[in-house]
């Protein structure tokens, strides 16, 4: 015993047909078979449920499976897929234990001793690992006992999160039949011929005799029975990259069509990252082409991020400006993960970008759109309330976080672009006695300031000529009203917030 005293077992049924569901998420629900081979020849390796409630089982003639189930989808065997979606079942039970142990494809042990402090109950525990198998596109069961060995076999009974409470194991699995565990050659024939039907008979055996009788394979079964584990747990360890990956059964020559593609294979990628509490700073993306080749492309993200859609957009541009050369047979997205980190801020304020990220955004924007269209808005010299001048963008991080600590209670000028044109009426004096059209419907002026007369360019088609007030209306609002003396309208300009 390596000391563990409760453990959660995680199991995926039909791993090789949930992982391809999990990349084709409308085949979820239809009867799905996996295949290899070539035809005719091709058998069948996997089947979901609903293809086994066809009748379709493994190692059956691909003929003989769609002649059971006419509606049977065949896909074939794909390595890729199925790493992506052992890694993603790791990924989400990682993200709840920092204690697992990988024991094949859809198999993964997690130590749960001692998170009760922290996630709640066995039961609370079981449901989130569920949760979390499911946030990647992955249906599991789950079951938790004092050994791995009573999780496992608990496991495949379990239609729901389930729970052999501490020092009951035996008991629990006492009733379990022989016929629903799968056992090595010559052991379920012998049992048979003994008239052994549930697991609580095996316990009940001679461990001398069945080593006598079977060789190792009794020991084996015995400890199954009574839910013993004769081996150590075996820690795993992330590797340091986030791999998604993506075969295709048909070429693909348009870059519309590369998009759909690498949208499943982000959301697939990202949810792993969720799930592991992870956010991915740089994208790696390697597109095997029909040539033999491969069409490499790296980016730099300006953050950390764990959304699909920006990431999405950025890898759209980046392949529009640089296209595959030929068409692509597959698809593979590498993530560089890092762990989520607070920043430091003021309260009520938003959290300010890194320097390193806004040069980055900046860099790219050059990219996209020039260099004269990238920079910091400055008012122009000029009296035209629209006037503007495009400068160069410097950052100056002692600058903003002096800005950050200052008291943020000013008057706050938004302008309205366009702005609306209202109806105002004016005193025996020409000031603006109420105004309709507003924030409100009609309002009454309690106090204005003005005009402010501006005007420019005389000798210009484009010339323009007005008066601005300030008021403060009866409905607690402050605006900017001005008067276009050329056309005689009266414009709402901006708000005071």
């Amino acid at each position: 015993m390596d000391g563990v005293t409760r453990v959660a077992c995680v199991w995926v049924e039909s791993f090789a047909a949930a992982a391809v569901a999990r990349a084709e998420p409308a085949l979820r629900e239809i009867p799905l078979a996996i295949v290899t081979g070539t035809p005719p020849a091709r058998r069948v390796v996997d089947a979901n449920a609903a293809a086994r409630d066809a009748s379709v089982r493994e190692d059956m003639g691909e003929a003989e499976a769609v002649a059971r189930c006419p509606a049977l989808v065949r896909r074939g065997a794909s390595d890729d897929i199925v790493a992506s979606a052992r890694r993603a079942l790791l990924d989400a039970c990682y993200g709840l234990s920092p204690r697992i142990e990988d024991s094949g494809p859809g198999l993964v042990f997690v130590d749960i001793a001692g998170l009760e402090r922290l996630l709640g109950a066995d039961d609370v525990i079981a449901h989130r690992l569920a949760r979390a198998a499911r946030s990647v596109g992955l249906p599991a069961r789950v079951a938790v006992a004092g050994t791995r060995t009573a999780a496992r076999v608990a496991v495949r009974r379990a239609t729901r999160p389930s729970v052999i409470p501490p020092g009951a194991e035996a008991a629990a699995l006492a009733s379990v039949e022989v016929s629903a565990l799968d056992w090595p050659p010559g052991v379920a024939e012998a049992l048979a011929r003994w008239g052994i039907a549930s697991l609580g008979e095996i316990a009940a055996l001679s461990r001398a005799a069945l080593a006598a009788r079977l060789g190792a394979a009794g020991l084996a079964a015995h400890d199954v029975a009574s839910g013993r584990d004769v081996t150590p747990f075996q820690p795993w360890t992330p590797p340091p990259f986030w791999e998604e990956a993506q075969a295709l059964d048909w070429e693909i020559d348009t870059l519309a069509a590369l998009e759909a593609v690498l949208e499943r294979v982000l959301e697939r990628l990202t949810a792993r990252l969720v799930a592991a509490h992870l956010a991915a700073d740089g994208l790696q993306l390697r597109v095997a082409l029909a040539s033999g080749g491969h069409h490499v492309r790296a980016l730099t993200l300006a953050c950390p991020m764990d959304e699909p859609r920006p990431m999405l957009t950025l890898l759209a541009h980046e392949l529009a400006a640089r296209p595959p050369e030929t068409a692509v047979i597959g698809v593979a997205l590498q993530a560089h993960a890092v762990p989520r980190r607070a920043v430091p801020g003021v309260l009520g304020r938003s959290s300010a970008p890194a320097v390193r990220d806004l040069a980055t955004v900046l860099a790219r924007l050059v990219a996209l759109v020039g260099a004269e269209n990238v920079g910091a808005i400055a008012p122009a010299d000029s009296h035209h309330p629209d006037a503007f001048a495009t400068t160069m963008l410097r950052v100056d991080a002692e600058a903003d976080a002096e800005d950050a600590g200052r008291d943020d209670d000013v008057l706050a000028f938004r302008r309205l672009r366009p702005p609306r044109v209202i109806d105002v009426e004016t005193d025996a004096t020409g000031r603006p006695a109420v105004v309709h059209g507003a924030l409100s419907a009609v309002a009454r002026v309690c106090d204005c300031a003005g005009p402010w007369h501006v005007s420019g360019d005389w000798w210009d088609r484009d010339r323009w000529a007005r008066e601005e007030w300030d008021v403060a209306l009866d409905d607690r609002t402050v605006v900017r009203l001005a008067r276009d003396l050329l056309r005689g309208e009266w414009l709402l300009d901006a708000v005071y917030d």
